[in-house]
């Protein structure tokens, strides 16, 4: 059963998200809030973690995850970012984007597309997701918490616990946090490529 973690939105408690930072750290799989739409999460190199969220997403190894990281500055670590993109990215983060960039040596293999060696990385603007980072130190590996044959993500924490509590490990509920994913933007080609349209204003990549 998956445990379940009611966290204050705009100050959240310390002690809960220890526990849940513990959880991750131990090769836990987690769903939790972001600035677009609810989650799953794990560990960088937790191979179970990424086999679990493939297995209940039904994602085959195109499926771009996302490396969600505290800020800007951790990008640099797992991904190029090239002198023309550098500014793009920057003026949108933290925001509802996820970007598919070129991966470093940093990222594990099983995480990158398989010919186009990219992955997808994002800095959330939500509070809740931003304390997770702080306490982890590190990124989360994520997918959006969407189910196979469903149009929309969950988007309520109670209804995320009922419905997966065999198969996740925690449930990390703020309240609310929306149905519309990240705008998706590919940036690993010369030109912007809008994989997906979502919360973010694709405007300034057109």
């Amino acid at each position: 059963m998956a445990r379940y973690y009611d966290v204050h939105p705009d100050n959240p408690q310390p002690r809960i998200l220890r526990q849940v930072v513990d959880l991750v750290r131990d090769g836990g799989l987690i769903a939790y809030p972001t600035d677009s739409c609810f989650a799953f999460g794990c560990r960088l190199g937790n191979r179970d973690g990424l086999d679990r969220i493939r297995e209940i997403r039904h994602l085959d190894e195109r499926h771009h995850f996302t490396l969600v990281c505290r800020h800007f500055a951790q990008l640099g670590q797992f991904v190029h970012v090239s002198n023309s993109v550098f500014r793009l990215v920057k003026a949108s983060t933290p925001g509802s984007y996820t970007f598919i960039l070129p991966a470093t040596k940093e990222v594990p293999r099983r995480m990158l597309h398989p010919r186009k060696r990219t992955v997808g990385v994002r800095v959330p603007d939500h509070t809740v997701a931003q304390a997770l980072l702080a306490e982890l130190g590190e990124p989360l590996v994520s997918s959006t918490l969407v189910l196979p044959g469903e149009d929309e993500p969950l988007t309520q924490g109670w209804e995320i616990k009922e419905r997966l509590d065999h198969l996740l490990d925690a449930v990390v509920d703020a309240g609310d946090c929306g149905k519309e994913p990240t705008t998706v933007v590919d940036l690993s080609q010369d030109e912007p490529e809008i994989l997906r349209r979502g919360a973010g204003d694709p405007s300034r990549f057109e």
